[in-house]
């Protein structure tokens, strides 16, 4: 097979689809970084802001893929559905195509954003204004960095959170730049907002579905 390379936002994201997907670790990486063959699994943070510092550790691809979770803004979307977008567009306009993979069937517009969609409202009014399905923060600097380097890009998302739930802003703040939750983070969440804890083990289901469902989709493209 020609190398697959997948990119993930966060530690956990790539922990998990490596176990699902039987990756072992890279020796001697700081980071979430597997490798098996010509499948090559990477951390890159979020929105994709430690892409360019750890690239040079990879092999290039015939293809890279953007695999993790995203938002539903179509209402219709629920927990665990697996997402392959046609289209990536980011709040600058820019619009990337997305390869053909694996007989996976592509529809609709992934949105990738700069900040996180704390609110329902928020959510509708993303969706009503652009189109999209979807939302993440990372598929499209994925797609910025692949296409100079004439390198395919595919997104691969499953869906954590459904448009009628939000993601508060303190979760996604437990995350660091480089992708890896931090425990005192949590630890100050907890005590300054007791539902957070709550929140946490919902989005935490949300992402165990989700990121189920790409690992099934990203097996079929490797076997294929």
């Amino acid at each position: 097979m020609r190398a697959l390379l997948i990119l993930t936002a966060v530690d956990l994201e790539a922990r998990t689809l490596a176990r699902h997907l039987g990756l072992p670790a890279v020796s001697g990486a700081d980071w979430a970084h597997f490798k098996s063959g010509s499948i090559e699994l990477a951390c890159v943070g979020l929105r994709a802001s430690a892409l360019a510092a750890r690239a040079p550790r990879w092999v290039l691809p015939a293809l890279v893929v953007s695999a993790g979770a995203c938002g539903a803004l179509a209402p219709a979307l629920a927990v665990g559905e697996l997402i392959v977008p046609e289209v990536v567009v980011d709040t600058e306009g820019r619009r990337y195509l997305t390869t053909p993979v694996g007989g996976l069937l592509r529809a609709g517009t992934l949105l990738t954003v700069n900040e996180v969609v704390e609110t329902t409202a928020t959510k509708a009014r993303l969706w009503m204004e652009t189109g999209a399905i979807a939302v993440d923060m990372e598929s499209a600097p994925i797609m910025a960095w692949a296409q100079p380097r004439g390198v395919a890009a595919a997104v691969l998302r499953g869906v954590s959170d459904t448009a009628t739930e939000a993601v508060p802003a303190d979760l996604v703040a437990l995350v660091d730049v480089g992708g890896r939750v931090d425990p005192r983070r949590a630890l100050r969440a907890a005590l300054a907002r007791p539902s957070a804890l709550a929140d946490a083990l919902n989005l935490g289901r949300g992402t165990a579905a989700a990121l189920k469902s790409v690992a099934a989709a990203v097996a079929r493209l490797a076997r294929g």
